[in-house]
């Protein structure tokens, strides 16, 4: 008997697996060979991630990289038509001027291929995300360890250990994680959070809480595709290498190297006559 044929996921649909308690699995992709192996996985959510600007461009952290561009890399996840829903990032410097803004630059995604856009921050932002979530947008929230707040946070730390209502503060993330709910994201991505906190903002929330880094007790997880096949050189306390991938491209590439120099390849079958 075949198997049928997979559905798309929808965001209707990710809001009843939350109900269901159904986990919810996501991964960072930038491209269409990659955005097809995702898939073909059977992945949820691929998220084309501003994180782009770290693994794929080489940026020491994510702030440099372009509307253009992210548009640009949602096309192409977009051309792999995956059944996962596509999320695009929304970069620094694209939804902070006013809602306006932000508005129109989650338009630009969808019109790229995105389903859904995500955003980094809470109560500050929830303006931008009701104005989003408006114009008929699905928007994911993203709160705790928000890396475009990097020069804020004085590098890339675990938040809301600490008790108070500041920015990073245990008060300020259930605050900011009922925010993004109450201006209508329908989802949130815990980054950074203690596994206790994430577990509890979870219980309270009506929407999927996606966590990288936040414990075994959200809805759902991210990680990106590069660390997951150890593509990546960096070893990061909440990613794991689900396989060693950076070694095998090593080895088959030296192996092409030796071969063209001892003057081996292309052999006799892969020549033409």
């Amino acid at each position: 008997m075949q198997n049928s044929p997979r559905k798309a996921v929808t965001v209707p649909a990710l809001l009843d697996m939350k109900r269901h308690g159904e986990k919810i699995a996501m991964i960072t992709a930038y491209d269409a060979t990659f955005a097809a192996i995702v898939d073909a996985a059977g992945v949820d959510v691929i998220l084309v991630g501003d994180s782009v600007a770290t693994v794929i461009q080489g940026e020491s952290n994510t702030l440099p990289v372009s509307m253009e561009e992210m548009a640009y890399h949602v096309r192409l996840v977009k051309k792999a038509s995956p059944k996962a829903l596509i999320v695009g990032d929304l970069p620094f410097g694209s939804y902070q001027v006013n809602v306006a803004q932000a508005v129109e630059n989650s338009v630009r995604l969808v019109k790229a291929g995105a389903q859904a856009v995500k955003l980094e921050g809470g109560t500050t932002v929830a303006h931008a995300i009701r104005a989003i979530a408006d114009a008929d947008i699905p928007v994911m929230g993203h709160i705790g360890l928000t890396p475009q707040s990097v020069h804020r946070m004085g590098g890339h730390k675990i938040q809301g250990r600490n008790e108070g209502f500041e920015a990073g503060g245990r008060q300020r993330l259930l605050e900011d994680a009922h925010a993004v709910e109450q201006a209508g994201a329908f989802a949130v991505v815990m980054e950074g959070i203690p596994a206790p906190l994430a577990a509890e903002i979870t219980e309270k929330l009506s929407i999927p809480t996606i966590g990288i880094g936040a414990g075994v007790h959200c809805d759902g997880q991210v990680l990106v595709l590069h660390d997951i096949l150890g593509l990546s050189e960096r070893e990061l306390t909440f990613t794991k290498k689900f396989a060693d991938l950076r070694s095998t491209s090593i080895a088959a590439c030296s192996d092409y190297v030796a071969e063209v120099r001892a003057g081996s390849w292309p052999d006799e079958a892969h020549s033409f006559r």
